[in-house]
């Protein structure tokens, strides 16, 4: 698969409920942001299109994280401009020793913009 046909399939899950999905520290309410596998010096938020997906990551470093729902309307407002100011990248919908496709936050957030319901 390719970041292409990964963007394309993340888009459609969302497209319908318009959530999109990170993992939260239970406790601290700190986000998973994590060091780029591909960029040097860039760190990157994992997203996924499902609860489901999210919660499979929820073992071993991240066991004290749980899924939480992010409107594609909340996204837009609250959290694009942060995370452009901390050049932060989009990693889309990890899965278990699969490929890490990773995206410029710009990209993403177009790619959004397009499914958006208002």
């Amino acid at each position: 698969m390719s970041t292409e046909t990964t963007l394309k399939s993340f888009l459609n899950q969302i497209k319908e409920n318009q959530i999109i999905w990170a993992l939260q520290d239970k406790a601290s309410e700190d986000w998973v942001v994590l060091d780029s596998i591909n960029f040097e010096d860039t760190d990157v938020m994992p997203l996924w299109s499902t609860e489901a997906l999210a919660k499979s990551h929820c073992i071993e470093e991240w066991a004290e994280y749980i899924p939480v729902a992010i409107t594609v309307a909340d996204w837009m407002e609250f959290w694009v401009e942060d995370l452009l100011e901390d050049g932060v990248i989009i990693g889309l919908d990890w899965q278990e020793n699969e490929d890490c496709f990773e995206l410029e936050l710009a990209e993403f957030t177009q790619s959004l913009a397009a499914v958006e319901t208002l």
